[in-house]
């Protein structure tokens, strides 16, 4: 899909070499990186990246972690936050909308062109899903097996990965047979030449409405209409 990540990095008074602490969810792994170097050109900023599960990244910022920015792979934390004041009130930003997919690497012999009942199969001993106790893209793997009524079947054969970075490099190491992940990585380059995905329809999950939002603890205040933004259009 097309998304806009309007990677809104709005600074208003950070001095000449000061560092943006960013906490971005685990699926921005590739994309972030480029607007991070290219930020650092335009700015003069650096930009500190720290991917992660954005589950743990909420429960880090309730306990104070001193982040500026947080990316996350669910709006409803960076809601959260907001509402406990813990974000710099209308800063908050819907940055994108998520998509998974089903991929297995070229050397497997799946169809994944079948969808998930190819996960039936009984050469599909692990399947690797980002763990949905704390990871957005977890939770839509398991809506959407639900959905299929695929999920009582193949749930013993789930390899959970700490957030959808991990699960996708199960899969890539041979760790698991097939896996359920973003679509920003698998179009990546470090995935797109290596594997092959089937898109899972988006009426079998819910919405990813991913978010950002301006941390109150920053101690680099950011404002909208600032003379630094950072935008642009990424393919996932």
């Amino acid at each position: 899909m097309k998304i806009l990540v309007g990677a809104i990095l709005l600074i208003a008074s950070m001095a000449a070499g000061d560092e943006l602490r960013v906490a971005a969810a685990a699926d921005l792994n590739y994309a972030f990186r480029d607007i991070a170097a290219r930020f650092e050109r335009e700015t003069g900023h650096e930009v500190n990246l720290i991917v992660g599960s954005s589950g743990n990244f909420y429960s880090q910022i309730q306990n104070g972690a001193p982040f500026d920015l947080f990316f996350s792979a669910d709006i409803q934390y960076p809601q959260k936050l907001q509402a406990a004041g813990l974000a710099e009130k209308g800063s908050l930003y819907r940055y994108a909308i998520g998509k998974i997919v089903l991929w297995v690497s070229n050397t497997s012999k799946l169809d994944v062109k079948k969808g998930l009942v190819v996960l039936l199969e009984p050469s599909v001993n692990r399947i690797a899903i980002a763990n949905p106790l704390h990871a957005p893209y977890g939770r839509a793997a398991v809506d959407a097996l639900k959905s299929e009524k695929l999920y009582d079947k193949i749930s013993d054969k789930f390899v959970l990965g700490e957030n959808i970075s991990q699960a996708a490099q199960f899969v890539q190491s041979g760790n698991a047979d097939a896996g359920i992940l973003a679509s920003s990585l698998v179009v990546a380059p470090a995935m797109r030449d290596v594997g092959r995905y089937y898109e899972i329809p988006t009426s079998e999950y819910p919405p990813i409405d991913q978010g950002a939002i301006v941390l109150a603890s920053s101690k680099n205040k950011m404002q909208h209409g600032s003379s630094s933004t950072f935008s642009r259009d990424l393919r996932s």
